[in-house]
Order: structure tokens, then sequence, then C-alpha cells
């Protein structure tokens, strides 16, 4: 028997953790080509203050260079003690290196005082596919730990502490954490609107 041919759609990122996380979560469903695979090696800018703003820049990035359908992700952690930051600017809280390890030790900084240590993922998720654009929402509640917990994950994974788990994300199962997280969340729907329609 042929083996059947999966459509075929590219995620704008070079984040190898969040492509195994799409990857897992779409397969049977379509095929996801990274940017290396389309031979891109850009470094795309994130320059929106926006989380929707980011994800589109990416997307039309890959659609107006490259000439793929493609979609583009961008997450932010809201954090309340801190007006909602670090927000749109979480990869680079603690400067350009986009060091995860630095980002974490400087939220834990920041939060030393605080009571409210409540917080919540957001993915946002930018579809362009046959010349239409489409935004896809996904989110998280939890806490921010007082010191990093697990090993699994990557970025805030070691301090945020998802309510409907009561674990933090690093200690969790890809599968587990994929269940409720809020790029799960955000790619269940986009996976549903590339196989339903809707």
């Amino acid at each position: 028997m042929m083996k059947k041919t999966l459509p075929q759609i590219v995620f704008a990122t070079n984040n190898m953790h969040k492509l195994e996380e799409a990857r897992a979560l779409a397969e049977g469903a379509f095929e996801i080509l990274s940017l290396s695979d389309i031979g891109c090696h850009d470094d795309i800018p994130e320059t929106a203050d926006t989380l929707e703003g980011n994800a589109l820049i990416k997307a039309r990035w890959i659609k107006d260079r490259y000439g793929y359908d493609c979609f583009a992700d961008d997450t932010g952690l809201m954090v309340d003690a801190l007006d909602g930051a670090p927000g749109v600017y979480s990869a680079r809280y603690a400067g350009p290196e986009c060091d995860a390890v630095a980002n974490m030790h400087l939220l834990l900084k920041n939060l030393e005082c605080a009571e409210d240590r409540g917080a919540k993922f957001v993915t946002v998720i930018a579809l362009i596919k046959d010349g239409e654009e489409r935004l896809f929402i996904g989110e998280v509640e939890g806490t921010i730990a007082t010191e990093p917990h697990g090993t699994a994950g990557f970025g805030y994974d070691p301090v945020f502490v998802a309510k409907e788990s009561g674990l933090p994300f690093a200690e969790m199962s890809a599968e587990g954490k994929n269940a409720i997280s809020h790029r799960g969340r955000a790619m269940r729907k986009l996976i549903s609107f590339l196989t339903t329609g809707k």
C-alpha cells in the first residue's frame, strides 16, 4: 500500500523546541516544514509591540520572500505583578541574546517581593494560506514559582506552574504539557482549521 502523502506547510521558526511540539501535535494531519527545509536562514526581525504583530511579520516574511503558505507564532509570558511584563519581550527579557536562563533569573529577581505571582502564557499563531491571513490564540493560566523546577521543556517552563496541573511545565511530559499549554491550544485551533476549514 502506498504511504499517504500529507499536505505540507512551513512553520516560520528557528526554535527547534517549538518545531518538535508543533510536529507532535500535527502528526498524521499534515507535515510541518522547518525554515531550513526551505533553505531559509534569515534572521527574521521581530519589531512589533504585540504578539499578533510579530507573528504576522514572520509569516509575511516567508510568504513574500519564499512563496510558501506558512504559519508563525509569537508567545509572551504576562505576569500580573509586573503589569503584563515581560509580554512581547519574553524571549529577550534579559537582553538581545535571548538567553532563557538569564530571562528566568531576571523574572525571579523582579518578583522577589511580589505577593501576587499570577501569570498567563499567550501564544498567537498567524497563518497565511491561499492568500488569506488568520490568527489563532491559545492561553494558559498559572503562577510563577519562587525557584526553577524540572528539566523538561524550555524557556520559562521551569518556573511556570500551570493552574490545571499544579506542576511546572518543566516537570510535565511533552504530551501532558501539549494537552494544556498555550501553544498546544493555539496549534489545535490551527490544525482544526487546516483539516476541517473551521
